[in-house]
């Protein structure tokens, strides 16, 4: 079988897993989007619209991503990325470079997925520069199976210029975590705008593990770090969110929230905050608790098991 043919078969499963992991399908065969396929260390699709520039280098063990906006672009659809594993054992090393230009604005949406993972390390290692004025959304949904095979260290460094705005968003609550190991540092320019948002669910002895730090090095930056996590059973999790605040008028705040379900689950959540100029204000809120009692109880008398209703319980939390 020739190699074209086997990118083809290739392609058409990791379509098929994409649209599993909620993604659109139809988007990664549309011309109008921007896209770029990666499965394993393959390219198997990338395409570029205009205003937009998309390049995938093939390794040994991945790609190397680089992706470029052009100062003033206001790309009018979502820039589609995909990166998978589609066998059982794997490593793969995505090596990535965003370039959004002065006053552009751009919306990515990134699905990873790894269904039949037993022993999948998936490692990403970023670098993101948004532009001043510019405007940035990065969205990152997680798809894996049910073995728990699957480690997952993403490494972001971000830098936003003056008045440009940054919002990141991970998802990981279809099948197991496995291990998850999130760093994500942002600086923040005069007044740059930050979001950071992590939501995941974790089972059975799932290793979760965040860290994100936001640097207001800039007068007037502002930025919001969150996170909602849920572990059960023997899963454990421990989340820092970190703001520094260090020049005037800086703006920050850390929210966390985490469930523990099961006599077995922990969970940690350490926010912290740093101040360098007495006119700068920086605020948390950390909460850890359980599953309502009552709110199961209400659902197991509609027909649920105690499983399932802490499930929906969860997926409303983590909507």
């Amino acid at each position: 079988m020739s190699e074209t043919s086997d990118r083809s078969r290739e392609f058409e499963a990791i379509v098929e897993a994409y649209e599993r992991s909620g993604g659109d399908p139809s988007a990664l065969l549309d011309r109008r989007f921007a896209s770029l396929v990666v499965s394993g260390n393959k390219v198997l699709s990338s395409n570029s619209v205009p205003g937009v520039v998309l390049e995938g280098q093939e390794t040994e063990t991945g790609v190397r991503a680089y992706v470029k906006v052009e100062p003033g672009t206001k790309v009018p659809f979502p820039v589609h990325l995909c990166f998978g594993v589609l066998p059982q054992e794997g490593l793969q090393e995505i090596i990535s470079e965003f370039e959004v230009g002065e006053g552009a604005k751009v919306k990515f949406l990134a699905h990873c997925f790894f269904p039949n993972a037993t022993n999948v390390r998936h490692i990403m290692d970023s670098r993101v520069h948004v532009g001043q004025g510019a405007e940035m959304e990065y969205s990152e949904t997680h798809f894996h199976g049910r073995r728990g095979g699957t480690e997952v260290v993403p490494r972001t460094q971000v830098e936003v210029e003056a008045g440009g705005r940054f919002r990141n968003q991970f998802k990981l609550v279809t099948g197991r975590v496995g291990r998850l190991d999130i760093d994500l540092e942002a600086r923040l320019m005069e007044r740059a705008v930050c979001d950071l948002e992590v939501k995941v669910y974790g089972k059975e002895d799932d290793e979760i593990k965040v860290k994100e730090s936001v640097y207001l090095d800039g007068e007037g930056a502002r930025g919001l770090v969150r996170s909602r996590i849920v572990v059960t059973e023997e899963a454990r999790s421990e989340v820092l969110g970190e703001i520094v605040g260090n020049a005037p008028f800086t703006r920050g705040h850390v929210d966390c929230v985490e469930i523990v379900q099961g006599e077995r689950a922990k969970a940690k959540a350490l926010p912290l905050l740093q101040v360098s100029d007495p006119t700068a204000k920086l605020t948390h809120e950390a909460a850890i608790g359980s599953v309502d009692k009552r709110q199961v109880q209400t659902l197991m008398a509609r027909g649920l098991s105690e499983e399932e209703a802490v499930d929906v319980i969860v997926e409303g939390l983590l909507k």
